[in-house]
């Protein structure tokens, strides 16, 4: 009495598909370079320090697209669509943890200064 025979190969092809050499490339250079902007804008002290803070934040936001498509496969097909939902869901409990921590500390100093 054994159980079900599985093979290697299984795994691969049942789950999303995985991305080639290509994609891999493509996703490599957009992370060099959505890292290297804000570090030589930091070095070179080009703009102020709160645009380069600014412009710091949006190339993180890009770099986080950018493994989100080319690294971790989420796209808008329906293998992917789960997946998805579970990521946009764990920024949302993230974001109101965040908020709320960042409310409840300011109304505590705002009471506690009185």
């Amino acid at each position: 009495m054994s159980g079900p025979v599985h093979h290697s190969d299984d795994h691969a092809h049942a789950g999303a598909s995985h991305g080639d050499v290509k994609s891999y490339l493509i996703g490599f250079v957009w992370a060099v370079v959505l890292t290297v902007i804000p570090f030589a804008l930091a070095m070179t002290g080009f703009f102020p320090a709160g645009v380069t803070a600014g412009i710091a934040a949006l190339c993180a936001a890009v770099q986080i697209v950018v493994h989100l498509v080319y690294f971790l496969h989420m796209d808008r097909t329906a293998g992917q669509r789960g997946n998805v939902l579970v990521f946009l869901s764990t920024v949302l409990i993230i974001g109101i943890v965040i908020v709320g921590t960042l409310w409840v500390m300011h109304n505590m100093n705002a009471n506690m200064m009185h």
